[in-house]
């Protein structure tokens, strides 16, 4: 199976204050010479995923010349590799920039299209953490799932914080709201998605109608009535 991976790297980090004024947060630096973002990247080659995209926005001189043609990930390749994907103007949307998560993947339709996958995962460029993501898209295979989210219990105190999904017991997500006031559950989104890429096109094409989109808000809520949603908690990947 062919597997593409979108890395949102646009992301401001306002929280993170002086660390971030002249930097993206996903080029903040981490342990010396790394950057957060060699966490995603380092991760997709680990899993064996050589074909990712890296959708930058804000203050992206930083981040671009820190990927450059991704040599030290083993991801500079005739095919495949890594590729920059900034704001442009033109069709789809009307907006030059990016307006949400859901929608900067929206206006890459194109590049989407011309890699041709099987699975799109999708994740964010700031996130420090260790995962094998091969062991996810085969669970989501395995449960012929268009859509699979990786989630991880929090305390009840922060779940207002997190997209907080519920499932049942076969794992079939029944719920999902962004930063309820009242958690249905504690399980807490990590904002890593798989995709079915077909599906990925045609939740894209339906649900984003206007420039804002994230997937929180505007693609997963409506994709739960209508389509195999699945969860699966990092905690139990060494057991499949």
């Amino acid at each position: 199976m062919r597997t593409l991976a979108l890395i949102l790297a646009g992301g401001r980090g306002s929280r993170l204050d002086l660390l971030s004024a002249h930097r993206a947060k996903p080029s903040v630096p981490f342990g010396g010479k790394f950057r957060l973002i060699d966490f995603a990247l380092s991760n997709c080659v680990n899993s064996g995923i050589f074909n990712v995209g890296v959708l930058t926005q804000y203050l992206p001189h930083s981040l671009n010349q820190h990927i450059s043609i991704g040599k030290p990930w083993d991801l500079d390749r005739k095919k495949g590799g890594v590729t920059i994907l900034q704001p442009f103007r033109g069709k789809p949307g009307k907006t030059d920039w990016y307006e949400g998560t859901a929608h900067a993947i929206y206006k890459n339709l194109s590049y989407l299209k011309s890699q041709n996958p099987d699975q799109i995962i999708i994740l964010s460029g700031d996130h420090v953490y260790e995962m094998d993501y091969s062991k996810m898209i085969d669970y989501h295979i395995k449960k012929g799932a268009d859509l699979t989210i990786a989630a991880q219990p929090v305390s009840y105190e922060d779940a207002n914080r997190f997209g907080i999904l519920d499932c049942n017991n076969e794992m079939k997500i029944t719920d999902f709201v962004e930063k309820p006031e009242n958690p249905p559950s504690n399980l807490a989104s990590m904002g890593i998605y798989v995709f079915k890429k077909e599906i990925l096109l045609e939740v894209l094409e339906k649900y984003c109608t206007n420039e804002s989109s994230d997937f929180g808000h505007n693609i997963i809520p409506p994709m739960i009535e209508k389509n195999n949603v699945y969860e699966l908690a990092p905690l139990i990947l060494d057991k499949l």
